[in-house]
Formats: C-alpha cells, structure tokens, sequence
C-alpha cells in the first residue's frame, strides 16, 4: 500500500502516551488518522483487539466506517457488517462501538481492548471516557492506551479540555498518576492533501460565525458563550518559557486567601510587554507558609509587589494584618487599586490584540505556558449576570488567577501619548529614558510621539 499521511498524523501514530488526543480545527485529518493507526497497530500486533467510538452508530456508518470499506484492502481484512467488527488474517480485530447515553458503557463491562478510540471525543461525557478506560487491558504485552480525536465543542468541550489542553504545552507528555497524557493539535493547514483537492474548504470556513469559525478554522478552545476576556488567545498570549533578560525590570502580585494563594512574577521589557513567568497556585496555606513559599522562588529582585487591600485589615485579637505578616518576612507590599470595573477593562486593554509593524498579530501580554492556572482560568472565568462589566465570582475557584492578575493591570494603565517635541541631536538612553521614552535599544533621533509610563502607587 503506499499511504501518504501528514506530519500530524505521523506524531499521532507514533504517541506513546497512555491517552493521546489529537486534532483541534476541522479537516486536520482525524479521523482518517485514526483509521490508519488502527490499521497500522492491527497489522503489527497479531490478534490484538481495538474498538472505535463514535456517540451514535448513524455516525459511525456515514463517516469512519464508510471510509475504512474504501480504505482496507480485503486481502489483509474482512468486515462483517451485522457486528461492525474487522478481523485481519493474523487474528487481530477492530470494532466498531457507538455510546448513545451513560447507561450504554455498560454493553462493555467485560470487554476488554488493546486500545479504545473516540472520534469526536467532545461528543461524549467524561463518565463514559474514565468508565472505558478500565476496558482498556489484557494480559498480553501490547502498548496499551486510549486514543482520540475532536474539534472543540459539544457536551464534552470543558472536561476535555481540562483534560488535555489545559494541562500545558502541546505536543508534550505530561505524567499524572493516572498515567501519561498528550494533546496534538492539528489545522486544516497542516492537512496539504485536503487544501490541494479542495481548497476553498478554508473560504467555507470563513462563512461560519466567529465562535464556530475560531473552533473549527483555528482549533480554539477558549471560546464559548458568556466568556468575559474573548480576546485570550492561546496562540497569541501563551509563550515558551524563556531565560528572563537580567535588565528587565520584575513585578511581583498577588491573590491571598486561606482558599488559595496566587502569586506571579511579571517581567516587562522596554517596550512595556510583560510577561508572565512564574506561578504559585496553592491553597490552604497559612500567611507564614504562604510567605516561605514565595521567597523561595523568588530568586529575582522585585520592582513593586501588589496585594489587595483587604490584606492590611487588622486582626482584631494579635493587631497585625496579613501585609505585616508578609513584612516579617520581607515582602513590603502595595496596596493595589481594588476597583473591580476599572480593573477588568484594564486586563482588556494590555490582552488587546494588534497587528506588530510585520503585520502579525500580537499582544503586550505574553503568559509562559508553566503558568498553567492563569492560562486555565484568564479565558474560563464568565461574565456577571448581574453586571455585564464584571466577572462572575462563580466558580470561585477561576477567580484567584486573574485576581492577582488584574491587580498588576490596574496599576499599570494603558499609557498616555505625550508629544515630545526635542532638538534633533543623538540622545544617550539614559537621557531618552528620563525624556519618557521606553525603547532604549535603539539609538534614534526623534521628533515624535513616544508613550509615557504613568505609574500608580
């Protein structure tokens, strides 16, 4: 057979991971890759047992199994129609399985498989996911594992993707005690034989409404309906860590309560993008442990450290206040602006998205993807219904993120254009840098507007 797959389809095949999901934009070649890899692991592992899920069977019928009748050469494999199974000459099978509601996993309880696959994994609720993986065993020594594909979406769109994207960087394994788990993200560019047949597929996309069109054409898992902060992007803010330059300058903030304490480390270049390096996202933790915890990862000198207010409220029987307990231990903190409106519209405008002088389209605020909570939380949290400007404090647990988060951003306002009218002459940086102007890693003449850092303490 000569069988031409893409690169994405290639690190789907050969993924290791105990579950492996893989696609994200429509026309990546999902489900054609997993019919390949079944294929492939039938034909490499002699009566080995595999099933294929799709939510309905009219599913099953109209897509994969339609495609894997055209696909299958009958010399290696015959399909009985009446049980959906293929069985290869050297013994190995492949089902072909549908759960239509929670009560129909089941139908499978004594079953036991190789390997379990669920083609729009979205599609399905997580007790039918978690419920199948105790079918997937056997006492031979074949790789074992689940492996899916999807778009995002459907009923199942938040435990996937609490799952498999928000648990940091794609195409990596990421080890938990249940096991390994990876997600292969894939766009219908990476799929160069769908665009070569058919390519005003991509134009077909560009028709649909723009929470469907950034699901489908972008692989987007951070939209859906009521979501507060629509501009998170996570190919836009989310970044690979990098070594922090030592001349940057470091800002700490933070979130404090017994429920959970959020704290991270900003780092902000000349150009006033900041980027968000480093987090501590713990709970139960008292004032003194909390404090320990932050000294020991903070290793960098810090600029400002922002906290709320309600942490310098006094304790009525000792008379000291959470920020002096923090004081004890060297963190001097400043009480930040804790106006909720302001506040939001402040993590509007540093998360805006515009067009750099290359013409792509980037952000002042990049997140390292160790940051994962404030990755998970900053496009999760809801808007209020009672106030279509603030956040909903429900569920709470998505708040203590972008808390500390907006803290930093409400001190650090959107700056102001000061027009700067100098003689023309060659300025030193230091000079520029006391004149208002940021960017002092190119020596310049000027005679223009610069932006002006206005500061609030």
């Amino acid at each position: 057979m000569d069988i031409d797959i893409t690169e994405k389809q290639e690190q789907f095949i050969n993924s290791t991971a105990f579950e492996t999901l893989f696609g994200g934009a429509a026309g990546g070649g999902k489900s054609y890759g997993q019919l390949i890899d079944s294929m492939l692991y039938a034909l490499q592992y002699p009566k080995s047992k595999q099933i294929i899920f799709r939510r309905t069977f009219a599913d099953l019928e109209k897509s994969l199994i339609r495609v894997s009748l055209e696909l299958y050469p009958k010399e290696m494999a015959s399909y009985n129609s009446s049980k959906h199974t293929w069985r290869f000459k050297n013994g190995s099978i492949i089902d072909f399985g549908y759960i239509d509601n929670e009560r129909d996993v089941y139908q499978y309880q004594s079953a036991e498989y190789d390997v379990i696959r669920f083609d729009e994994l979205t599609h399905f609720t997580e007790y039918m996911y978690t419920y199948m993986i105790s079918r997937c065993r056997g006492a031979n020594p074949y790789p074992k594992g689940l492996k899916s594909s999807t778009n995002p979406g459907g009923v199942g769109h938040s435990w996937v993707k609490a799952r498999f994207i928000d648990i940091g960087e794609p195409n990596t394994v990421h080890t938990f005690k249940e096991g390994t788990r990876i997600f292969i993200p894939s766009l219908v560019q990476d799929n160069m034989f769908l665009l070569d047949n058919d390519p005003d597929y991509v134009k077909r996309l560009d028709n649909l409404p723009e929470k469907e069109r950034k699901a489908l054409k972008y692989g987007d898992w951070d939209i859906f309906d009521g979501q507060y902060f629509t501009e998170f992007n996570r190919n836009i803010h989310v970044c690979t860590p990098f070594k922090i330059p030592k001349d940057w300058k470091v800002y700490r903030t933070r979130d404090y309560g017994l429920d959970m304490c959020a704290t991270y480390w900003i780092a902000m270049d000349w150009k006033m993008h900041i980027y968000v390096y480093k987090e501590l996202y713990e709970s139960n933790l008292i004032v003194s442990e909390a404090a320990r915890k932050i000294n020991e990862m903070t290793t960098e000198n810090i600029v400002i450290d922002y906290a709320p207010p309600d942490l310098w409220n006094r304790n009525k029987d000792t008379g000291k206040s959470t920020s002096d307990i923090f004081a004890e231990n060297g963190q001097y903190l400043t009480k930040a602006d804790n106006n909720r409106i302001a506040g939001w519209l402040a993590v509007h405008e540093w998360l805006k998205v515009y067009e750099d002088e290359q013409g792509q389209q980037t952000s002042r605020v990049h997140i390292f993807s160790n940051c994962v909570n404030l990755i998970r939380t900053l496009p999760a949290v809801q808007i209020d219904d009672k106030n279509p400007n603030d956040v909903a404090n429900e569920p709470h647990e998505l708040t203590h993120a972008p808390d500390a988060f907006r803290y930093f951003c409400t001190m650090w306002q959107t700056p102001m254009i000061k027009k700067i009218t100098l003689p023309k002459r060659n300025y030193t940086p230091t000079e520029l840098q006391d004149l208002g102007y940021r960017d002092t890693q190119t020596p310049i003449n000027i005679n223009v507007a610069r932006p002006v850092t206005r500061r609030r303490r």
